[in-house]
């Protein structure tokens, strides 16, 4: 688990690791806002904190163990009683709940219970707490956004360059503006096929109640590697290459470029 980014509540700033893919909270760094001599530890001895996170873990964890939750749950309120969060987590299997070592070091928990943990500190700071957290997805979400919008508008600037190499080499003089924009369509195809695996056609067909064509639909990584496909498929009509060989060539790289895409950390961190 590594720290992906942080968010300052009342002063106090809070990380914020990925784990599978999923935001957790750092009740390490929350705790700075409580006042006087508190654990965690604190926290997990309270009863209705235990059975808060039983039914998260009932809903959300499918692995969760009942039997060792039972126990914990028949010991809350004996004086003798503690646990900590590692004994949580061993105990019932439970996801909700990380004790991280190293740098990022502490304990952190997915959003929901991390604002549960929120409200022990105080009304107010739970308030604040998910104030901030929302602002931070909203900036993500608009980052992404803009960021697909970047690589459509670029897809699209790429076409330029693609429709001239097949005006240059591909469509013969004296022909008719339908018979010309046959060949632009046949070539555009050639790149949905590569990419998409299906021609603009047979996307419409299977997709009667969407508007516009497969392209506008496409992921954040489809769009990067549709930009690069149209400029290396205008390099290629350039050389003179037939179809029936670009588009081996071209469904060859699109392979490739999604794969190293679909596993890059950058792309995997902007898509959260």
């Amino acid at each position: 688990m590594t720290k992906n980014k942080s968010i300052t509540v009342r002063g106090i700033e809070i990380s914020i690791i990925q784990a599978n893919q999923k935001d957790y909270i750092s009740l390490t760094d929350m705790l700075k806002a409580k006042d006087g001599d508190f654990f965690i530890s604190d926290w997990l001895r309270n009863r209705n904190t235990v059975e808060f996170l039983g039914i998260w873990e009932s809903i959300y964890n499918p692995n969760f163990n009942y039997g060792g939750f039972a126990i914990i749950k028949s010991q809350v309120g004996l004086n003798n009683y503690k646990i900590s969060v590692k004994e949580w987590i061993a105990k019932t299997n439970a996801i909700g709940l990380k004790a991280s070592a190293g740098r990022y070091g502490g304990t952190y928990a997915f959003k929901d219970i991390a604002f549960e943990f929120g409200m022990w500190i105080s009304a107010e700071f739970k308030i604040y707490l998910i104030k901030e957290f929302q602002r931070l997805k909203e900036e993500e979400a608009k980052t992404l956004s803009l960021d697909w919008n970047f690589q459509r508008t670029l897809a699209k600037v790429n076409y330029k360059i693609h429709t001239d190499a097949i005006k240059e080499k591909l469509i013969p003089s004296k022909v008719t503006k339908q018979q010309s924009n046959f060949v632009y369509v046949n070539e555009a195809d050639l790149l949905n096929v590569a990419l998409f695996g299906i021609t603009a056609k047979e996307w419409r067909d299977n997709n009667p109640d969407k508007k516009g064509n497969v392209r506008d639909y496409a992921e954040l990584e489809q769009l990067v590697v549709l930009s690069n496909l149209e400029s290396i498929n205008a390099v290629m009509i350039r050389q003179g290459l037939p179809q029936s060989e670009r588009i081996i060539r071209l469904n060859e790289i699109a392979i490739t470029q999604m794969k190293s895409l679909l596993e890059s950390s950058s792309i995997k961190r902007l898509k959260k």
